[in-house]
């Protein structure tokens, strides 16, 4: 790679870097150096649109001086407080802002807020604490923990046990006692489909299938994502997690909803399970919940898994928790997100301009190589033909393609994920469309 005069490479050697093929990467970096609005800047000086949020985190956009504001004056205020046997004002302050908006609406609100550091760990957190309630209401046989192919439910041993991505869990041990649904993705059904897909409900019966193989008294919680991201945009049919929802209700078993990537408006509603209308015993979260800005995850509980956990014995009601949980600096970053959120629309705003990303997205339909496209909210899959010889080859270089000409994008296998932040015109989804188009025209 020839510098650019702008460029002052860094040295490289020591930075282990996490999801990279680190020897490729550092022969040829993508540098980003500063963000303003909905762009970066790369290291030669290049501006780049962001077509992915950061890492589908960026909800508001970046840059925004509100929140640097916030984190600045918590850092001078108060930079550290224990949580463990002490509090501090602004976690309690953040929880109740979060309970205002939590999933579920008001009558059936997950307003009871657990703070973690991140999706992992809120993941494992959720699994933990679904396993603590079953024991605390005398149902302690349940110890198995369900989810489904193709999920990503983060790094953690949890995570990875509940999760569904083969080269995640290949190198690991898992979690004894786990097992998994079917994925819902079903392209010779539900190709190019806007929205929710009409076929495939009756996958959801899977769990009554592991109901029937290992009995009910043996399964603590199913976790899902309510739309798959990580694993390339999945939507799930119509029909199918209102019936998750059944059969968890009939079965004692707790719903789980992995909304780490689907909270705060990415669908058009503050969480995904308000945009589909089905409510979970359980919402994990991260991301957005900061704007990307401190890493920290909630999970949401609804009072009846709270409450079921405070009935017992005085003492310690739950034995987890994190050093950094309900960090002040963090709660700081995120009750300045939520005032941005709040002031400028966001967790809604999607529900005006989903069609017309949709509509446009779907215009790259008939481009050579592009056998699948999904939509839903202000997410896009764009599914590619894998090339025999090297599958996931033929949207690495698409993505490449694209940030050589100003777009940065996800790549997951053969797939393109596109998730912009919440803030997005719609003139920079037409670019967006552009520079894509072109990069997957070039690489047929």
């Amino acid at each position: 790679m020839t510098d650019h005069p702008l460029r002052n490479t860094p040295a490289m050697d020591a930075f282990w870097m996490p999801f990279t093929a680190n020897r490729q990467f550092k022969a040829a970096p993508r540098l980003l150096v500063s963000a303003e609005g909905m762009h970066y800047t790369a290291d030669d000086g290049r501006t780049i649109l962001d077509g992915s949020a950061g890492l589908w985190c960026v909800n508001a956009g970046h840059g925004r001086r509100g929140i640097a504001a916030a984190v600045e004056r918590q850092l001078a205020t108060l930079d550290f407080a224990p949580t463990f046997q002490m509090g501090h004002p602004i976690a309690f302050e953040f929880a109740e802002r979060l309970a205002e908006i939590a999933p579920g609406g008001p009558d059936k609100r997950l307003d009871r807020v657990f703070f973690t550091n991140s999706g992992s760990e809120s993941v494992d957190t959720a699994l933990k604490i679904a396993l603590a309630y079953q024991r605390a209401i005398g149902q302690g046989t349940r110890t198995r923990l369900i989810g489904r192919e193709r999920g990503y439910h983060g790094v953690g041993f949890g995570g990875l046990s509940v999760g569904g991505i083969v080269s995640n869990r290949r190198v690991f041990p898992q979690l004894n006692g786990t097992d998994h649904l079917r994925h819902t993705h079903d392209p010779a059904r539900n190709a190019f489909v806007k929205g929710q897909p009409e076929h495939g409900v009756e996958l959801a019966e899977d769990l009554e299938r592991l109901v029937a193989l290992h009995g009910a008294e043996t399964i603590a919680a199913c976790i899902v994502e309510p739309v798959a991201g990580s694993t390339g945009v999945l939507i799930p049919p119509k029909g199918y997690l209102e019936r998750l929802r059944e059969i968890c209700t009939k079965h004692g078993i707790l719903l789980i909803f992995d909304e780490v990537i689907s909270g705060f408006g990415r669908l058009g509603a503050p969480f995904a399970t308000d945009f589909f209308g089905v409510v979970p015993d359980l919402v994990t979260s991260a991301k957005g919940l900061t704007n990307g800005t401190v890493p920290m995850g909630a999970v949401f509980a609804s009072r009846a898994v709270h409450d079921g956990l405070m009935n017992g014995p005085d003492g310690i009601e739950l034995f987890h928790g994190y050093t950094y949980s309900g960090h002040p600096i963090a709660c700081a970053a995120g009750i300045a997100t939520l005032d941005i959120y709040r002031e400028e629309g966001l967790l809604t705003r999607v529900a005006d301009i989903a069609d017309d990303w949709a509509a446009a997205i779907h215009d790259l339909r008939g481009r050579k190589g592009v056998i699948d496209i999904r939509t839903i909210g202000l997410v896009a899959g764009i599914e590619l033909t894998p090339r025999p010889d090297a599958p996931g080859k033929r949207a690495y270089d698409v993505f490449v393609d694209c940030f050589e000409r100003g777009l940065l994008t996800r790549v997951t296998g053969d797939i393109i994920a596109l998730s912009p932040p919440l803030i997005i015109e719609r003139g920079q989804i037409g670019e967006i469309v552009d520079i894509l188009g072109a990069a997957i025209d070039r690489v047929a």
